[in-house]
């Protein structure tokens, strides 16, 4: 028996290479008083909520050129912050006829508190801060976590500098996966 290899097959728009971008990002403060703690903690939650968050993932899926699909954003109590962009490569019609701001990158789904991510298109970015203090040690602590998770032509490095700059951590870890 004859073995013929296979017609290949032409990916459109797709392919299964997932490509990751990871940062953790770290700022550490030594408070030498509560005081001291407690209005590091409320700077960090006021600079680094769940708005703030939205907007800067929001400008991020305009630089790898995603389309946005929906986003989903918390605030906690007493602190920290959750966003989740839902993207894809290339425009969808808007089901729902949102009046867009062409300016503005395309969302198919209006932001609100209570979303529930209930499906991936291709990609997704989202971020998760920790913010953290020791209750008798001085040490304060912030995290910011962001992943940029993309499929298809568009990559995630092109927001490399952007979200470096944009933070300025005392420490940083990035990691970058190509997978499939």
């Amino acid at each position: 028996m004859e073995v013929k290899p296979l017609k290949k097959l032409k990916l459109y728009g797709f392919n299964n290479l997932t490509k990751t971008l990871s940062f953790n990002m770290y700022d550490i403060c030594y408070a030498k008083t509560p005081e001291h703690r407690d209005a590091y903690i409320q700077y960090i939650d006021e600079e680094y909520n769940a708005q703030r968050l939205t907007d800067i993932v929001t400008e991020v899926a305009q630089m790898v050129g995603a389309t946005v699909l929906n986003i989903a954003k918390q605030d906690y109590e007493p602190q920290g912050a959750s966003v989740t962009l839902l993207i894809a490569e290339e425009e969808h019609e808007d089901p729902k006829n949102l009046d867009n701001d062409p300016s503005e990158p395309t969302c198919i789904s209006k932001e609100g508190s209570d979303s529930v991510v209930a499906h991936l298109d291709k990609s997704h970015i989202t971020v998760h801060t920790y913010p953290e203090s020791h209750p008798h040690g001085g040490i304060c602590t912030f995290r910011a976590d962001i992943d940029v998770s993309t499929c298809g032509h568009i990559s995630p490095l092109k927001a490399l500098n952007f979200l470096i700059e944009g933070f300025t951590p005392d420490i940083m870890a990035i990691d970058y996966r190509v997978r499939g």
